[in-house]
C-alpha cells in the first residue's frame, strides 16, 4: 500500500518532525505530555499492547490499532518494521483519525469527532495568541471600559489616637465649675477674689491675708 492516504500521511509528519516512532520515544512524549495519538500496528506483540495502552494513561492520550502490519508501517516510514507510533501534532492526529473513520466508522467514529473537537480547541488559542502577538506589535491595546463602582468599605484602622477635643471644665467638689465672677473663682487679673477681702485705700484691691494684733 505505497499509495494508501493514511500512510502517505504518516509520512507528511515524519517529515515536519510530528511523529515519534518506536517504544522509547513515544514513552517519552507521553510522559511530556506532548503526544496526541498513539497508533499500534494491527500485527503487534501483547506486550507492546500493554506498553501502549500505559503510555495512554500516563499521558492521558488515546491510543489506537491501525490496520496496517508492522511491516507496511515501516515501509512507508523508512524502517525495516514499526509496531508503535506518536502523532505530537492535534491537526495530523485528527485528519489520520477521520481517514480512518471514513473505512470504518463504528471503530474510529468516536476517536475521530473527540480528536476533532481538540483540534479545533488548539486551533482557537493558536489564532488567539497569534492576534494578541499581533496586537502587541502594532500597539494595539484593549479598548477603555469604565471601572467597577467602587464598595462601601470602612476606613483602615491606622493605630492614630482619635483627636481630643475641648476638655470640659473641671468640676469642683461642690460638683459644679466655678464662674470667673463668683466667690473663690479667678478675677480678670488673674488674682483670687475671696469674700473676705475688702479693697485698701484709693481703691487697690489687697491681697493675702491680715494679721490681727491684740
Amino acid at each position: 500500500m505505497p499509495n494508501d492516504p493514511i500512510l502517505h500521511l504518516l509520512g507528511l509528519a515524519r517529515k515536519a518532525g510530528r511523529l515519534e516512532i518506536g517504544e522509547e520515544p513515544v514513552g517519552a512524549v507521553c510522559r511530556a505530555r506532548q503526544a496526541r495519538l498513539v497508533l499500534l500496528a494491527s500485527d503487534a506483540a501483547p506486550n507492546t499492547c500493554r506498553r501502549a495502552a500505559h503510555f495512554g494513561e500516563a499521558g492521558n492520550v488515546l491510543w489506537l490499532e491501525v490496520p496496517f502490519t508492522k511491516a507496511e508501517l515501516g515501509f512507508a516510514l523508512g524502517r525495516g518494521s514499526c509496531a508503535m507510533l506518536a502523532l505530537t501534532d492535534a491537526g495530523f492526529a485528527a485528519s489520520l483519525t477521520q481517514k480512518l473513520a471514513a473505512r470504518a466508522p463504528e471503530r474510529y467514529g468516536p476517536a475521530a469527532q473527540q480528536l476533532r473537537e481538540k483540534a479545533d480547541r488548539v486551533l482557537q488559542r493558536q489564532r488567539e495568541q497569534r492576534q494578541h502577538e499581533k496586537n502587541l506589535r502594532e500597539g494595539k491595546k484593549a479598548p477603555w471600559a469604565p471601572p467597577p463602582p467602587k464598595r462601601n468599605v470602612p476606613p483602615k484602622q491606622d493605630g492614630r489616637p482619635a483627636q481630643k477635643g475641648k476638655q470640659p471644665p473641671r468640676k469642683t467638689r461642690g460638683g459644679s465649675a466655678p464662674h470667673p465672677s463668683a466667690p473663690g473663682g479667678r478675677n480678670g487679673s488673674g488674682s483670687r477674689s475671696g469674700g473676705s477681702h475688702k479693697p485698701g485705700p484709693g481703691g487697690r484691691r489687697l491681697s493675702g491675708k491680715f494679721r490681727h494684733n491684740p
